[in-house]
């Protein structure tokens, strides 16, 4: 499976958890899980909400505390969980100093600022999955050793602010445990939104994106789509950091297996605040790279020439050898041979086919070919089929040696042929 990351309107830790459970709605009851048990206290609730912004629908990750008979909600309206503290953005602005009042004198009050090497003991003594513990933590440690470089200090001295929080602590083990539970997969990101301005933090007022977050993604792409505000979160670079993505899907044929929308809190002008996510699988078809060798022969006998491409085709390196009649010069009819090869084995097979026909000239090429997948399967009855994985579904061929070696007649033949292909499909059915 391949994970494409497409960033409009920007990447922090909900919008990636978000975006991954509206693909994979089946995983947020593992996500629960790992968050109950992960150390986080019993009154913070996370859960994944449909939204729709008006333009596209999608989910978004809401991680409350709940308490006192009061919910404390995300510290703000824009991305949250940074390095260091809130964005200073236009939409706060919008909200009435009471309510910033509320929710940012609540969350902040007694600053909650958390040593690294105390959040990371919590982790190592929680009983999440051992996968699961270890990519949460490699996550927390590309953030601790990019503030460890910005503030220069040692690694284990690195105290997060909100980063330490309770909010984030649940948006990096949903994305560890997302990441573990899709399994194998590789990963690409499309170009990241600069943003602009600047945001306050407790260290201060800090420019855009901030100096953690600028380490992180160190070797990413990025562009300026003209809006301002902080874009990519630190938690966000961490996750990106930790998936070491490449900035493409790639050349080789994928088909799109499912797509996700997470939304962040902000609201973008002219746009939508979304991470979309695309999960490709393979292609059934697999396209390689394979060598073609073509003479003719005119001087050779029919009986001669079959012996010659024998020791050819059983030759190591070489995929197939056919001939088909052409007419040459004078109307002469003419053997026209083709042999299919392993491209690194070209100049060899050449040499062969020079030592066992009598052509005095080859013809070679490397070209594209594109194969299905395939396996063999022998039913109970002893025949081999071949059964091929094609995008509109399996077919089987049941290997015609097996089957002519009875010696029945033409309509018996063809039946025992069909229940044998029959019965391999089951099988791979069952097997599926």
């Amino acid at each position: 499976m391949h994970i494409h990351l497409d960033v409009l309107g920007g990447v922090a830790g909900d919008m990636f958890v978000a975006a991954m459970l509206d693909a994979w709605p089946d995983l947020a009851e593992v996500v629960q899980e790992n968050l109950r048990i992960s150390g986080l206290q019993d009154d913070v609730e996370a859960v994944v909400r449909p939204h729709d912004d008006g333009v596209l629908t999608g989910s978004r990750f809401d991680v409350r505390k709940m308490g006192s008979g009061q919910e404390a909600a995300r510290p703000d309206a824009g991305h949250h969980a940074h390095g260091h503290a809130r964005e200073d953005d236009d939409h706060d602005k919008r909200h009435s100093q009471h309510h910033h009042e509320h929710v940012h004198g609540e969350r902040h009050s007694h600053h909650n600022h958390t040593h690294w090497r105390d959040l990371r003991a919590m982790l190592e003594a929680s009983s999440l999955d051992e996968a699961v513990r270890r990519a949460a933590i490699a996550i927390f440690h590309e953030l601790a050793l990019a503030e460890a470089a910005v503030h220069g200090k040692h690694v284990d001295d690195v105290t997060f602010h909100e980063v330490g929080n309770w909010d984030s602590i649940a948006d990096i083990v949903a994305a560890a445990t997302l990441i573990e539970a899709v399994g194998e997969a590789s990963w690409s990101v499309g170009s990241l939104p600069l943003g602009r301005g600047w945001v306050e933090t407790d260290h201060g007022r800090l420019p855009v994106p901030a100096p953690a977050t600028t380490l992180l993604l160190r070797g990413f792409t990025f562009h300026d789509d003209g809006r301002a505000g902080e874009r990519i979160t630190p938690t966000g670079a961490a996750i990106l950091r930790y998936l070491c993505p490449s900035s493409g899907i790639g050349s080789s044929p994928h088909v799109l297996d499912r797509t996700g929308i997470g939304f962040g809190m902000r609201r973008l002008p002219g746009m939508s605040n979304v991470l979309r996510v695309l999960a490709f699988t393979d292609e059934a078809a697999v396209q390689e790279r394979v060598g073609v060798i073509q003479f003719e022969i005119d001087d050779q006998t029919g009986e001669e020439l079959a012996v010659a491409l024998d020791h050819i085709r059983s030759a190591g390196g070489v995929i197939d050898v056919t001939q088909s009649p052409v007419f040459g010069k004078k109307g002469r009819m003419m053997a026209s041979v083709q042999v299919l090869t392993r491209p690194d084995a070209i100049e060899a097979i050449g040499a062969l086919c020079f030592r066992q026909t009598t052509t005095l000239g080859l013809r070679s090429r490397t070209e594209a070919r594109t194969i299905l997948p395939r396996q063999p399967v022998t039913t109970g009855d002893g025949i081999r089929v071949k059964l091929a994985d094609r995008p509109g579904g399996p077919t089987a061929k049941a290997e015609m040696d097996d089957v002519q070696a009875l010696h029945q007649s033409h309509k018996a033949r063809s039946e025992l042929r069909r229940c044998a292909e029959a019965e391999a499909l089951e099988k791979s059915h069952d097997h599926h």
